[in-house]
């Protein structure tokens, strides 16, 4: 039976001297890392953390993240990655929603753990470092045995991590993804894109995504070196990419375009570089012709928290004009197309929701089996994404069926954003819709109806939103309107938002 923290013991046995991790003033190989993921295995164990304990993690990519994954997966605990844009009131939710005992964070977080310190239950606090191996944390390692666990305690169907993704209810939801999931999708990963031993990666998306934390995974299980670039800047990407040899990186949209602007790009030695995986958001062609035009391939990727990661990838393997597509399903995953009304099976060509398949589909959703019963019918994960197959196989997604934006690769929930700006005293109805822009992709734009006699800003909304939420979710557009329009059974019609006021 699989368990994750064994793919870095047995990475460790086959490849002890082969560099691990490395980033700003450290690099580990893999014996090493492995022998400090057994220390602080031994301390959670000290510190009577045991199986299927919830410990929270909030760190950005660095090595402290990943020996808590892999430490805890040893010993049977659950790894929550903390979305460190959040506000202190969405992590106290998540917190308590979980009930984590302990959180590993990094330093310049700490300001923010004095918040949740008397807001959740958590009673273990241990602070890592920024940049280098901290003091404090060496401490906690220091006199630990660098022994492997006597036992597995978790694996197979077992819980591994808890990734927290948004829902239309506006509440976030804990995607339980188990040992198999995991180790499944870094199998399709792997087997489905150019992935070697030996290759160095570096990792700058964010580990609190799931495009962020599969790669993590699948290194180890390749056997490939990770570089951890904590906080992403165009510039200093590409000389990382030149000085370290990369092979390839994942991203999104945003990041790419950032890049494709750095002036001299074309004077880099950057002949290790293989590909750049993108996704979070579709990849457009001129994006990728662009790319090509320097000698660089990217590949575009669809990926879902509830599937542990890529569910279809474009590659340059396949025809360059089906670029526009999510090419085909992964190594050992399944999609299929369904009518929303009937549940019936579409022929290609037909646009209906998207069902994913196979092992890689996670258990459900955290404590919220209501929601884990409409996500999960038999084997097949309900996406809520509208797509179409064409007769070749390739996948398309056309829209959504929830009420998501995507903004700069980062998903934005409506009913989120309504529910903090309905608290405003002057709101009497809210509807928030994503539209087009040329940067983000999608921005969020309200639609607010005020109640009579009573005055309020465009400021107004967005300091609102500003007290209450991530900077990245908050509305970015507002327009005042005296009705909103609404179906036969008052439902707000957001679609028709979109077209009248476009």
């Amino acid at each position: 039976m699989i368990n994750i923290g064994r793919l870095m013991s047995n990475r460790a046995y086959l490849s002890p001297g082969l560099e691990a991790f490395a980033g700003e003033n450290y690099r580990f190989t893999y014996d090493q890392t492995n022998k400090r993921v057994n220390q602080l295995a031994a301390y959670l164990k000290e510190q009577k953390i045991s199986r299927g304990e919830r410990i929270a993690v909030l760190c950005k990519n660095n090595h402290y993240f990943a020996a808590a994954l892999f430490a805890a997966a040893k010993i049977g605990a659950i790894v929550i990655p903390l979305n460190w844009r959040l506000q202190a009131q969405e992590l106290t939710y998540i917190i308590n929603d979980c009930g984590a005992f302990l959180i590993l964070y990094d330093d310049e977080f700490s300001p923010m753990i004095e918040k949740l310190r008397s807001a959740t239950p958590i009673r273990l606090f241990l602070r890592a470092g920024g940049a280098g191996p901290d003091p404090e944390f060496e401490e906690v390692l220091s006199g630990q045995s660098t022994y492997e666990p006597d036992e597995v305690m978790s694996k197979g169907e077992d819980t591994a991590v808890i990734m927290y993704t948004s829902g239309t209810t506006g509440k976030p939801k804990g995607a339980m993804l188990t040992h198999n999931n995991l180790f499944s999708a870094s199998v399709a990963l792997s087997h489905t894109i150019d992935w070697r031993y030996r290759d160095r990666f570096l990792a700058v998306a964010p580990f609190f995504h799931i495009g962020g934390l599969a790669p993590l995974i699948t290194n180890v299980h390749k056997g490939c070196t990770i570089v951890f670039m904590p906080n992403f800047d165009p510039m200093s990407a590409w000389t990382i990419i030149e000085n370290e040899k990369i092979n390839n990186l994942m991203s999104v949209p945003l990041m790419l375009l950032a890049m494709l602007k750095v002036p001299g790009v074309e004077k880099l030695n950057l002949k290790a570089l293989r590909t750049i995986i993108c996704g979070g958001a579709p990849v457009p062609d001129s994006l990728i012709r662009a790319y090509l035009g320097i000698g660089i391939k990217v590949e575009q990727v669809y990926g879902i928290t509830e599937y542990s990661g890529a569910v279809a990838f474009w590659t340059h393997e396949m025809p360059l004009e089906k670029s526009v597509s999510m090419g085909k399903p992964v190594f050992c995953g399944d999609i299929k197309i369904i009518s929303p009304e009937t549940d019936r099976e579409l022929s290609p060509g037909e646009v209906g929701e998207i069902l994913c398949g196979g092992p890689q589909v996670f258990k459900g959703y955290w404590n919220n089996p209501e929601a884990t019963e409409k996500a999960l019918v038999g084997e097949w994960y309900h996406s809520g994404d509208l797509g179409k197959k064409d007769e070749d196989g390739f996948v398309y997604v056309i829209d959504r069926l929830k009420d998501m934006i995507i903004s700069g690769g980062e998903n934005i929930y409506s009913a989120e954003l309504e529910t903090v700006i309905s608290t405003h005293p002057a709101v009497a109805e809210v509807a928030v819709v994503g539209v087009p822009d040329s940067r983000w992709g999608e921005i969020p734009r309200a639609y607010i109806v005020k109640k009579p006699d009573t005055d309020v800003t465009v400021q107004d909304i967005v300091t609102i939103c500003k007290q209450n939420l991530a900077g990245y979710k908050c509305v970015k557009e507002v327009r005042f309107v005296d009705t909103l329009p609404r179906n036969a059974v008052g439902k707000i019609l957001k679609n028709v938002l979109k077209q009248q006021f476009s």
